[in-house]
């Protein structure tokens, strides 16, 4: 109940952040937590660590926006291509990375999403360096005007707690469970009559597919698609987001995605408001130093948060729970 509550409160504050707040920026931010939440999917609850996740998020990116820009298909269309597209590649992947275990598949799928990279760069219709521009909004259903941003924001809303929604359902379900039980005992789980490698390859592609959802909704909002999106860094980006954030739990990669969008975005004039505030020059330069500061976020996390902010605060709570009825 308190867990319904709380989305429930979390809904309503999103439901009037675009008043308050830069659409755009939210839009951005719940595209990054959708990545980040499909994700947690297969690490936090499969136990695969994948290097690769940033080519299923550029994939659908560049099939969406070369779908609606030069095909000119309907909104709604491009985004179901690029979603379809990014779970083919997690298909193709996940057939090659599942046959190996512990790192030996992350750097497969290191390996993979960097060929998708090189074939990003190569491809005629991604303009190489260039990327996609000028990606139009489209109307939804031919009815719905994405172009003014208080009303995409609402779509990019829906996506995203839909998305969200099929996570949710996802871990809760039986299917789910198998997947909570090979991240904790893999050889329990084959003894038990289990198919793992099938159960691992659907996991794999329904991360991927989802993966591409955000990233098919981030080029309709931006407007635009560049090899960034494709680069092995977005892989470790999401990875950090995650561990900030939470593994294995429903909420952290959220919310370690908002705090890592938000410093890459914000910090500069966050930096300014304390150097005006202080008068220490020096906070004038944090705009240039996104990297260091979410490095040494990173290592605090590993240091002291090594369950990130919501899993050490659900332990937190868990524990005082269990004082008081010792008490």
């Amino acid at each position: 109940m308190n867990k319904n509550i709380a989305y429930g409160v979390a809904l309503v504050i999103a439901l009037a952040a675009p008043f308050v707040g830069y659409p755009v920026f939210l839009m951005k931010l719940l595209c990054f937590g959708l990545f980040a939440c499909a994700f947690n999917l297969l690490i936090g609850y499969t136990g695969l660590l994948s290097f690769g996740h940033a080519a299923f998020f550029g994939a659908a990116g560049y099939v969406t926006g070369h779908a609606l820009t030069v095909l000119g298909l309907p909104t709604e269309l491009g985004i179901v291509l690029g979603v379809a597209a990014s779970a083919l590649v997690g298909l193709v992947m996940g057939m090659v990375a599942i046959r190996r275990q512990g790192i030996y598949f992350s750097m497969i799928t290191l390996a993979l999403a960097q060929m998708v990279y090189f074939a990003a760069l190569r491809a005629p219709f991604t303009h190489g360096e260039d990327g996609l521009q000028g990606v139009p909004r489209g109307k939804l259903f031919g009815v719905i005007d994405l172009g003014n941003d208080l009303t995409l924001y609402f779509v990019v809303l829906a996506i995203a707690v839909a998305g969200f929604a099929v996570i949710v359902r996802t871990v809760h379900s039986p299917f789910g469970q198998v997947l909570k039980a090979i991240k904790e005992n893999e050889p329990r789980a084959i003894s038990l009559g289990y198919d793992v490698d099938k159960y691992k390859l659907l996991a794999f592609v329904l991360s991927a597919a989802l993966t591409g959802l955000a990233g098919a909704t981030k080029t309709l909002v931006l407007g635009f698609e560049t090899l960034t999106d494709v680069h092995w860094t977005m892989s470790g980006l999401v990875i950090l987001m995650t561990l900030v954030g939470g593994m294995g739990t429903l909420s952290g990669p959220i919310i370690g995605a908002f705090i890592i969008i938000t410093l890459e975005n914000k910090l500069g004039d966050i930096g300014t408001f304390l150097a005006t505030q202080t008068g220490v020059e020096w906070f004038n330069t944090l705009g240039e130093s996104v990297g260091m500061v979410t490095g040494l976020i990173f290592i605090l996390c590993v240091l002291l948060f090594r369950r990130g902010i919501v899993g050490e605060i659900g332990a937190a709570l868990a524990a005082s729970g269990v004082r008081k009825k010792s008490v």
